[in-house]
């Protein structure tokens, strides 16, 4: 009975996630390999390709086929350039744009957005988070 009262962990809020509608789900995803190894943190937004329907970060532009935003991970993970790395995504829910990653220098666009709404991943502002 004692074991039932103890506090086990804490949980910090992040503000990645804002709003209960649409409600959140959680698939699998694969990212492919990479040319150098990388950490891509909570939060990132990744696209699908056409071709191998692996994941490749948004911005990338040699993922070959069509690559199309399509979810965002849930955890941080660390990517190799030997496997590729099978991980847990988000594919809808409600987001902070602020909390979003990209490849480096790369800006979302309006397309992007849209082709996220399509697939019930929608953003909004996280009042009071940091």
């Amino acid at each position: 009975m004692r074991d039932l009262n103890r506090k086990v962990g804490e949980m910090e809020y992040d503000g990645l996630i804002t709003d209960i509608n649409p409600p959140v789900e959680v698939r699998g995803g694969t990212i492919s390999r990479l040319a150098a190894a990388a950490v891509y943190p909570r939060g990132t937004i990744f696209a699908k390709s056409s071709s191998d329907n692996k994941l490749y970060i948004l911005g990338e532009t040699s993922g070959g086929g069509t690559l199309v935003p399509d979810c965002i991970l849930c955890d941080s993970a660390e990517v190799g350039t030997g496997e590729e790395l099978t991980v847990p995504v988000y594919t809808a829910g409600c987001f902070d744009p602020k909390k979003m990653t990209v490849k480096e220098g790369y800006d979302i666009t309006e397309a992007d957005w849209d082709k996220l709404r399509e697939r019930n991943i929608v953003f909004k502002a996280a009042h009071g988070a940091r």
